[in-house]
């Protein structure tokens, strides 16, 4: 069977080997490019929606695979191994299933704040002291960058976060391509702040960098929680060895195994264990649905392409 996987294959591939390993089933991955985060993936399997090469997309997020239910790419499945899951992770259609989440995060090089205090909110990334070459973030078109942003265009509202954007555009923020870049740039101190994912911020701090995870805006709005996902294919040539990987996958055996990777960090069942590089916090979410989120992404394209493509 073959899934197109937009999570990094350093946390997927171990994965995939242990349900080779229960299941006896051969797993093909496709995995995506870091620059173009998801959306490669996406473009492929809608191009070959009359011809699937693919039987499973288990997606880092959620807002491009809603997309794909709405373009008639999916096909409805409702997994007997996600009956545990709170409702809000589950598509009332049956078409997609919710996985451990993310956060966004924003990342600190301790040592190049020279004793300022660190931002703790995304405002302060753009009216803060920090200069704008010493933060950083990912292309807001892509990845979980985008569904970021969409975000804020519904907590927001449109024109206060197109405005936020044009703030960042005027100060200088570098823009690079994916967050990992992001991440890496601020553990050998090039950045002092960039805003990433927890997977990448979990990575850096297990390692010993000398960096710090501000989880932004715990007085206000809260940070982006960004569930991963997994859906079956429309017309998928192996239907079955599908419907099984998707039901290892949302398994809290599996959700366990997501945390302990470090591509998780925020489980969806009570029962399994927070990862530890940020320590006991508690993290305040968006009130942001996710259908919502969806909805606002192509009025944040448009304008994040004027904003930053220009």
């Amino acid at each position: 069977m073959v899934v197109y996987t937009s999570v990094d294959q350093i946390h997927s591939e171990p994965i995939l080997r242990s349900f080779e390993q229960r299941s006896g089933i051969k797993v093909k991955a496709v995995y995506d490019v870091e620059a173009a985060k998801t959306t490669g993936l996406v473009n492929r399997l809608v191009a070959e929606r009359e011809r699937p090469q693919a039987d499973v997309f288990w997606n880092g997020e959620f807002a491009q695979t809603l997309a794909l239910k709405r373009e008639a790419v999916l096909a409805p499945y409702r997994s007997p191994a996600a009956q545990d899951l709170p409702p809000p992770f589950l598509d009332p259609d049956g078409y997609w299933i919710g996985l451990a989440s993310r956060a966004r995060v924003i990342l600190i090089n301790r040592p190049a704040l020279a004793g300022q205090p660190p931002p703790r909110s995304l405002a302060e990334l753009a009216t803060g002291s920090l200069p704008g070459a010493r933060i950083g973030l990912a292309y807001p078109l892509f990845g979980t960058s985008a569904t970021h942003a969409a975000a804020l265009y519904e907590a927001w509202g449109a024109e206060r976060a197109r405005g936020y954007f044009e703030s960042l555009k005027r100060k200088g923020v570098r823009v690079v391509d994916g967050n990992a870049v992001v991440r890496d740039l601020v553990v050998a101190g090039q950045l002092t702040a960039g805003l990433t994912d927890t997977d990448d911020a979990c990575e850096a701090i297990q390692r010993g960098a000398p960096v710090t995870a501000v989880f932004p805006d715990q007085d206000g709005q809260g940070t982006l929680l960004i569930p991963g996902t997994v859906a079956l294919v429309a017309g998928a040539p192996h239907v079955k060895e599908g419907q099984r990987l998707i039901d290892f996958l949302v398994g809290a055996d599996a959700e366990r195994q997501m945390i302990a990777s470090g591509w998780s960090q925020i489980p969806l069942r009570s029962g399994s264990p927070v990862a530890t590089c940020f320590g006991a916090v508690r993290v305040k979410g968006m009130a942001v649905g996710m259908d919502a989120v969806m909805g606002r992404m192509e009025a944040a394209r448009r304008d994040l392409e004027t904003i930053f493509l220009r």
